[in-house]
């Protein structure tokens, strides 16, 4: 599974075709992500930061647009509607 991508990656960095395949792995786990459980996940690593809810809903609505694949355009309601249901 993405033999051209470990390839590459082993051609173009010092990973081994193991540790390649790992980061592969990590990286499409990590975008697999649903939007709901990302922006929930934001939300609380965010608050714990000391945040405050106008700034975090703020700044999530800013970061899905860098997505791998970015979800449509959510309001800040749809957000908090998302994390307090």
């Amino acid at each position: 599974m993405h033999d051209e991508l470990v390839d590459h990656l082993t051609r173009s960095t010092a990973l081994s075709r193991g540790e390649a395949l790992r980061v592969i792995q990590d990286v499409l786990a990590y975008f697999d992500e649903t939007t709901e459980d990302y922006v929930r996940r934001r939300h609380r690593e965010l608050q714990v930061q000391g945040l405050v809810n106008a700034a975090i809903f703020e700044r999530i609505a800013a970061d899905l647009k860098y997505r791998a694949v970015a979800p449509p355009e959510l309001t800040l309601r749809q957000l908090r509607r998302i994390v307090y249901g």
